[in-house]
């Protein structure tokens, strides 16, 4: 397990507890007192520190190498009965961006999201997370496809943003991003976005616009990250945690502020500590979220889903 550096004072107890278990065994010494005492303090340590954590702390958790990751999610929600879909049919397969059918207990979905990579070799390949316009164009290949049979998608979003390279640019990210913003509006069928982690900038709009938009607890959802913001306002990275605070990024923040329509909970101790309780709660918020959406027209979620994202944001008139 990794663990970051407002987490250690949990490393500490767990590692005692560790001990103490290994010392029962080896001396056959009863001491379940002592086990019980430690594991109540490190319930209380991690309720404190989950219970008080700054919008940097969280950018942090939803950075996590041990939280879950699209593939994951997926795998879990269908049971393994998954079918991936590959290609843009124009240039290649973005292996950055992920989708194709699932079975949801028995319910057709097609599940799209960014996939980040387990380890160093697969990030390389999945481009860390970062999407070309190919990947975005795959996305909404996909998305069609699910409107033609009248099945609801489902994107989990994970990105540090679109891919910036020069390639990219030449190939139209920008373009590729704005179509998926225009399609995504008018999709006939149920849309669920969920961010499973890092939501940046257009990279995550780009799969974002739903009848449906949940943040689990720790993850950011914002125009730009914190080190980037500190570098451009300040001229330094230095100041991310003050940026993280300004840019009103969190799950909290954002349900405020009237951008999401719920925050999905995760563990005591973030998502990274139980993976499969974190998979039951997404699964159950994405049944009741197409239980209800279903219930609909095609004509009236469209029209609840343009005026969601239409009312968004404040103004002043002089």
């Amino acid at each position: 397990m990794d663990y970051l550096d407002f987490e250690l004072p949990v490393k500490e107890l767990e590692e005692q507890i560790s001990k103490a278990i290994q010392l029962q065994e080896e001396s056959k010494v009863d001491m379940t007192a002592t086990i019980d005492e430690l594991k109540n303090r490190l319930t209380e340590t991690r309720r404190h520190i989950y219970e008080n954590l700054t919008a940097w702390q969280r950018v942090q958790l939803s950075r996590h190498p041990n939280r879950p990751y699209t593939l994951a999610y997926i795998n879990y929600l269908t049971n393994g009965q998954f079918l991936e879909l590959h290609g843009d049919r124009g240039v290649k397969d973005d292996k950055a961006m992920i989708g194709g059918w699932g079975l949801l207990d028995g319910r057709g979905v097609m599940f799209i999201g960014q996939q980040k990579g387990i380890n160093t070799k697969m990030r390389q390949y999945r481009n860390f997370g970062m999407a070309n316009p190919e990947g975005y164009r795959k996305a909404l290949r996909l998305m069609k496809m699910a409107e033609k049979f009248g099945k609801p998608v489902v994107t989990l979003i994970d990105t540090p943003g679109a891919y910036p390279g020069l390639e990219a640019e030449e190939r139209g990210q920008g373009e590729a991003i704005a179509r998926n913003l225009m399609e995504m509006s008018v999709l006939k069928i149920p849309v669920i976005c969920i961010i499973i982690g890092e939501g940046a900038s257009g990279g995550a709009l780009g799969i974002g616009v739903g009848d449906r938009v949940y943040m689990l607890e720790n993850t950011w959802y914002s125009v730009i990250s914190p080190e980037s913001c500190s570098s451009i306002l300040w001229r330094s990275w230095n100041f991310k945690e003050k940026a993280a605070e300004a840019l009103k990024l969190t799950a909290k923040d954002m349900l405020h502020n009237k951008l999401i329509d719920g925050i999905i909970p995760e563990p005591l101790g973030g998502a990274h500590t139980d993976h499969e309780t974190t998979f039951q709660t997404v699964k159950q918020h994405i049944k009741t979220a197409l239980d209800e959406l279903e219930k609909l027209t095609p004509d009236e979620r469209v029209n609840l889903r343009i005026k969601k994202f239409t009312s968004m944001g404040v103004y002043a008139e002089e």
